[in-house]
């Protein structure tokens, strides 16, 4: 058996064993990693001091180009015309004719009133009219009122029982002269003719009174019949149904909503142009739209200034007649460009020359063989064309669809443009970019000699 001091320095053993070899692979993964980071480090380094490749690349020579200056503006669409189509005499509907996106013409039947309870009272007027042309000794029907005052039978009866009164006056006056008869018989004489006179100019006043009875009657015909026109309802004109408020059977009184109707034949352009750039706005200028959700748009002219900028936003308000052959619809929100100048000078580049990065955007110069990068400020933009308003001048020559062109890397220039219009390509290569691939192949050839193995 074993002492229990052996026993004791046997377990032991183990126990500082494992602690060796632990040590000795924290030693070992150390040195390795220390080996790998310094492998990376030389690496990198070797990488870093690699110079970049050279690239061929097509370019544009910047220059003055006429282009449009214009104001982006936003707005609506409005109906040149809406009409809400109402009752104009009360009574039950008995039909309409019109629905939701019905397309109506000028003087097309929308909907028709009862005629029935307006033909009677049509009749009865002209019944009426009729009794007063009698009562001045007018045929029945006739559209001729005129009537002679003297002629008028109340008129001549007065007139005869006057002279009749005149004429036993003057009788009885020269008797009394004479003596014949007494005074009171004078008197009775002098009375009868007032009040024979008296009654001639009531009959006078009568026809006159009967003539404007006439008149009113006259009236009360035309009213009548135009009660009976306005219980059917025309379109005022070419327009599509909005909306429809009425249906058959229902009774309306005067004043209710039948329809509404908006013309869509041609548009109204309303927008709101800030007060900065509201002086170069006239009217007559063009103006391009554009549809909010897309589609095709349209032009037109400004046709309607306001004479006053608004307090409330310190904005013009415009409007412009667009014509319009079905796509665009009333109440639809736009974009739209009025330009204010046809064709301006102006520094500018071909749009895939300019790209975009965290909202900054560069163009790449091409200066001594190298690519140079560029910030510029950008303008307008037509006919794939942006204005460049700052970083470039006339005569810089771009690089056109730089890509991954980095800042300072060797370019060959494979095509040329004037004026930022693309030419043929031309296949000559400029002399710094021939000197520096020169240089390159140079130095890897180099390289390449001073790599191999001497000799035994």
């Amino acid at each position: 058996m074993n002492s229990p001091a052996e026993t004791s320095c046997r377990r032991a053993f183990p126990r500082k064993a494992s602690a060796a070899l632990q040590f000795i692979s924290v030693g070992l993964f150390g040195l390795l990693v220390a080996c790998d980071q310094g492998g990376a480090g030389k690496k990198g380094k070797g990488e870093a001091r690699r110079p970049l490749e050279s690239r061929t690349v097509s370019v544009a020579v910047l220059d003055a180009r006429p282009m449009e200056r214009v104001i982006a503006v936003v707005g609506s669409l409005l109906a040149q015309d809406g009409t809400t189509l109402s009752a104009k005499v009360p009574g039950r509907l008995e039909t309409i004719t019109v629905d939701l996106g019905s397309v109506v013409k000028k003087g097309q039947l929308i909907a028709q009133i009862e005629r029935r309870d307006y033909e009677l009272k049509l009749r009865q007027s002209e019944s009426l009219l009729a009794q007063a042309r009698v009562r001045l000794g007018l045929p029945l029907e006739g559209s001729d009122d005129h009537v002679d005052l003297d002629n008028a039978n109340i008129v001549k009866e007065a007139k005869a029982v006057l002279d009749e009164a005149s004429k036993n006056r003057d009788r009885i006056a020269a008797l009394r002269e004479k003596g014949i008869i007494p005074q009171s018989e004078l008197e009775t004489a002098e009375a009868a003719h007032q009040v024979a006179f008296s009654k001639h100019r009531d009959a006078l006043e009568e026809i006159r009174i009967r003539q404007s009875q006439l008149a009113q009657r006259r009236v009360e015909v035309e009213i009548a019949r135009q009660q009976l026109t306005d219980s059917t309802i025309f379109a005022p004109y070419d327009a599509v149904v909005q909306e429809r408020h009425a249906s058959a059977g229902e009774f309306l009184e005067t004043g209710k909503r039948l329809a509404a109707l908006v013309r869509v034949d041609s548009l109204r352009l309303r927008v709101e142009i800030p007060e900065r750039e509201a002086a170069a706005v006239r009217a007559g200028q063009p103006v391009r739209v554009e549809l909010e959700g897309g589609g095709a748009g349209a032009t037109g002219v400004i046709s309607r200034l306001s004479p006053v900028i608004t307090e409330q936003n310190r904005m013009l308000i415009a409007e412009a007649d667009l014509p319009n052959d079905g796509t665009l619809r009333p109440g639809a929100f736009v974009r739209a460009k009025i330009v204010v100048a046809a064709a301006e000078p102006v520094l500018a580049a071909p749009q895939d020359a300019v790209s975009a990065f965290v909202g900054l955007e560069k163009i790449y110069l091409v200066k001594d063989g190298k690519a140079v990068e560029r910030l510029v400020t950008t303008g307008r933009r037509a006919d794939g064309f942006v204005e460049l308003v700052k970083g470039a001048s006339v005569g810089d020559t771009v690089v056109l669809n730089p890509g991954s062109l980095q800042n300072g890397q060797p370019v060959v220039v494979e095509q040329s443009a004037v004026s930022g219009q693309r030419s043929a390509k031309s296949g000559q290569r400029t002399a710094v970019s021939k000197e520096r691939t020169a240089t390159n192949k140079s130095t890897a050839g180099k390289g390449t000699k001073q790599s191999k193995p001497a000799g035994p």
